[in-house]
């Protein structure tokens, strides 16, 4: 049964998720990948990571969930940079 403070867990992981989310899209059709840093989406995906075993064992399915979608937003946009980066090389073939 779903606690009133997880309302609030809730409602802070769509507005993180959607706000994520919305920045992906922006650098995406911006074309933005410089100043993108491949360590930050490492240090994003390895927190991610143990912040979901974290939760796990704390048993708190809004953080299980929360910290999944947060993985998932650094694996896109990562991939995004890296096919944007590969797409602005001098040498790209089309």
């Amino acid at each position: 049964m779903e606690q009133p403070a997880d309302l609030l867990g809730w409602a802070a992981t769509v507005v993180l998720i959607a706000t994520l989310a919305r920045q992906i899209y922006k650098q995406h059709q911006d074309g933005a990948s410089e100043g993108v840093s491949t360590w930050l989406f490492i240090g994003q995906m390895t927190a991610s990571v143990l912040f979901i075993i974290y939760s796990v064992v704390l048993g708190s399915t809004v953080f299980v969930v929360t910290n999944s979608l947060i993985l998932l937003t650094a694996i896109t946009g990562q991939v995004l940079a890296v096919r944007r980066r590969r797409h602005q090389r001098p040498d790209h073939r089309r």
